[in-house]
């Protein structure tokens, strides 16, 4: 019990250092997002043949890469090599789906296990109507401190530099594959750069997003394409709703040992729980709200 106490108290210590950094804007650390394969660990995907892409795809990559980064070469060459073998591996494709996680940025959606079982539900609907996919995360910050300051600052903003840099290379696939589909997922903090990235591409066609749990200060600005669930079907979610006294007296009851974890309950940050802050493809209200806005915005069987 004891011990259980003193972990709160040292994440409760850690969050307020974390947002005097903020206060005072103790650093200038900034890092871009890492968009690749699922299964890779959060390594970027390889070119493997620089002359299998048409010399006005690479150009265009290059000018991208030039207006987010300037003279930074490193990161221009990262952000170009990120951009030409994701277009090679989705140049054939109907459909992009691309995960931002939840909490920090850096989780995978295959350690989010709720989000992994909408994925691959996602992926069957698709495949069985005939339709070809891609699906890939997005990883937003690293996993330090700085890499939390980062990310903290990013999501007061609004993801005002990662939204763009996420954004331009959704523009630069769709400009480049006409007919490809492209779905942004949000998972809980996520959902904030997932909606940000939306209000950059409002007029782009091509790009939808599904957002599940949203955090109870974010206003979505677009609606439009877009399907947000605040609801799991089983348990309300008590953080994209702000109900606080129900999530303190969840982790109090659990902290002393009163509780045990139950479906349709998930976590803030990797540390408080949160009534009905979960969702699966199992849950039969996920499942239909889900399928039902893949069939009115794409022809399925």
């Amino acid at each position: 019990m004891l011990s259980k106490i003193r972990w709160l108290g040292v994440v409760i210590a850690l969050d307020l250092i974390l947002l005097l950094g903020i206060g005072v804007q103790a650093v200038s650390y900034s890092e871009s997002g890492v968009t690749c394969d699922i299964g890779t660990e959060g390594l970027p995907p390889l070119l493997a043949d620089l002359l299998a892409v048409p010399q006005s795809v690479a150009d265009d990559a290059s000018r991208l890469a030039t207006g987010l980064f300037g003279d930074c070469q490193e990161k221009c060459d990262y952000f170009v090599n990120q951009l030409l073998a994701i277009y090679s591996e989705a140049k054939d494709k109907d459909f992009v789906m691309i995960f931002n996680p939840g909490g920090w940025g850096w989780d995978f959606v295959e350690t989010s296990p709720g989000w992994w079982s909408i994925f691959n539900g996602i992926e069957s609907e698709l495949e069985s109507s005939g339709y070809t996919s891609l699906m890939l995360n997005h990883r937003r910050a690293v996993d330090s401190f700085l890499g939390r300051l980062d990310e903290a600052r990013e999501m007061i903003t609004g993801y005002k530099s990662k939204a763009m840099d996420l954004a331009s290379r959704i523009e630069f696939l769709t400009t480049h594959i006409p007919d490809l589909k492209v779905i942004l997922a949000g998972e809980s903090t996520g959902t904030i750069i997932t909606d940000s990235v939306m209000k950059i591409l409002a007029d782009n066609q091509q790009v939808y997003s599904i957002q599940t749990g949203p955090p109870f200060w974010h206003q979505n600005n677009i609606l439009d394409r877009t399907l947000v669930l605040t609801d799991n079907g089983i348990v309300p979610d008590s953080f994209s709703r702000g109900d606080f006294w129900t999530i303190i007296w969840d982790n109090l009851k659990a902290l002393f040992g009163f509780s045990q974890p139950v479906d349709g309950f998930g976590t803030i940050l990797n540390y408080v729980e949160a009534p009905g802050h979960d969702y699966w493809w199992q849950y039969s209200e996920v499942c239909f709200e889900i399928t039902n806005f893949l069939r009115q915005n794409f022809t399925l069987k």
